[in-house]
């Protein structure tokens, strides 16, 4: 028998009961072809790799990180809270020893969702990850973790959540967004003033290939994780890089895949984008997974491969050099320019959000409250074209007297005066989060 050199547990979660439409790329069939590779290639009958089954999330395991309008279940369905619990099953698998690494391969995806939610955007209603992540730092007491996104669409769900988390290193390489949804991820966008630098976006051309994301990895991605040293690095799994993906404009294939997984060796992988449900998504999950479980994936290989993948043009490969060339003086060696706002100060900023899936228009004014001690009190008031008007606070982890404070008074100060449908506080100290309707006219 086949021995894994590295245990590896696997969640799957197709989602039979959900679809955006019958015809849409983000359908149930998205994983029924990989669940057939799995047992073709006879993966579930090598010794250490363990599949577990899924479980439900509860709301409580979701209000960790959003604010849902009007509530948690007017925003979700069954299969978006299984699809959430099972990447829970696999951080339980990790963080209880039982297995060394962990791939979910559950649908709905998650990534595009940001922490308040009136509907669905980029396919995504509530953010996995992020679910996740918060579940593991509750449970297990994990304070420093790394998400590499590796979909080829940037992570602006996940980006926007943890904007003010120092203790928590978003990594998104993608497609340019001026070339493809969401239109974001620049270099520029580097975090919130109490957590600059712990973003980093690397937008790549369309064409690139595998010489351009291994050269990324090795020269911006894996130096930025070991001056980082996070206790858990997660990938948000995204194949949608792929050569065939029908919806993207990359040159990347299941070994690159497979080999950039081995060199990252997260310890949890969630699914997320690829939309090749045929001749493409199989072949990486398989190589993904055994890249995880340490096995040998030089035989990992499309059927199509030789006629279709088409090595990285020239100009790709110097732009690329020039790109990495620029970006490490500014992540790797530390040279951001700090604002230089005063402690206590409260910083403003108003923000536009389109569901493209729902066609939901959104706005945003924000508050954060600039702390040399913590993430910052935050404060959202949104208003989207639905017609809800809220109100989110948030005291982050590990908060300051001041902070915890300032955000409890806003929360007070928002349930009066009529002005807000729903008022909500999520106290990540206490471990605690109150929802209230407001003064103002009901919900529609």
């Amino acid at each position: 028998m086949i021995r894994a050199p590295r245990r590896t547990g696997l969640v799957f979660f197709p989602a039979f009961d959900w679809a955006i439409s019958p015809t849409h790329p983000e359908r149930e069939e998205r994983l029924l072809y990989t669940q057939d590779q799995i047992m073709e290639e006879g993966l579930l009958d090598i010794d250490g790799i363990v599949e577990y089954r899924v479980r439900r999330a509860a709301y409580e395991d979701i209000k960790r990180i959003h604010f849902c309008v009007p509530d948690e279940a007017a925003v979700t369905t069954e299969s978006h809270l299984i699809a959430a619990g099972g990447c829970l099953v696999a951080a339980d698998a990790v963080m209880k020893g039982e297995v060394e690494s962990a791939f979910a391969l559950v649908r709905p995806p998650g990534h595009h969702a940001m922490t308040v939610v009136h509907g669905n955007r980029g396919f995504c209603n509530i953010n996995n990850e992020a679910i996740m992540i918060e579940y593991i730092r509750d449970t297990y007491g994990v304070k420093k973790v790394a998400i590499v996104d590796t979909d080829c669409h940037h992570g602006d769900g996940t980006q926007e959540i943890y904007w003010h988390d120092p203790d928590t290193l978003f990594i998104s390489i993608h497609q340019d967004g001026r070339t493809l949804y969401p239109g974001s991820g620049f270099p520029d966008e580097a975090g919130g003033p109490n957590a600059l630098g712990a973003t980093v976006n690397i937008p790549l051309p369309p064409q690139t290939g595998e010489e351009g994301f291994h050269q990324v990895l090795e020269e911006l991605i894996m130096p930025l994780l070991e001056r980082f040293e996070p206790e858990l690095i997660v990938n948000s799994a995204g194949q949608d890089n792929h050569f065939n993906d029908p919806i993207t404009n990359m040159n990347f294939s299941a070994r690159g895949y497979a080999a950039l997984n081995a060199r990252l060796k997260p310890d949890i992988a969630v699914l997320e984008g690829g939309y090749a449900v045929e001749n493409a998504l199989p072949y990486v999950n398989v190589g993904i997974i055994m890249a995880m479980a340490g096995l040998d994936t030089a035989t990992v290989k499309e059927p199509n491969y030789d006629a279709d993948y088409r090595p990285q043009p020239a100009k790709i490969t110097k732009y690329i050099h020039d790109l990495v060339g620029r970006l490490r003086p500014i992540f790797v060696e530390g040279r951001l320019k700090q604002t230089p706002y005063r402690d206590g100060e409260i910083i403003e900023q108003d923000r536009n959000i389109f569901y493209d899936t729902d066609g939901i228009q959104e706005n945003q004014h924000q508050q954060l409250r600039y702390c040399a001690d913590c993430a910052g009190a935050l404060s959202i008031a949104s208003r989207s074209s639905l017609g809800s008007n809220v109100f989110a606070a948030r005291v982050p982890r590990n908060a300051c007297p001041a902070c915890e404070q300032t955000a409890r008074s806003w929360f007070d100060d928002a349930m009066t005066g009529g002005r807000y449908h729903h008022v909500y506080l999520q106290d990540r100290v206490r471990k605690t989060y109150e929802g209230a309707k407001g003064m103002g006219h009901g919900v529609r």
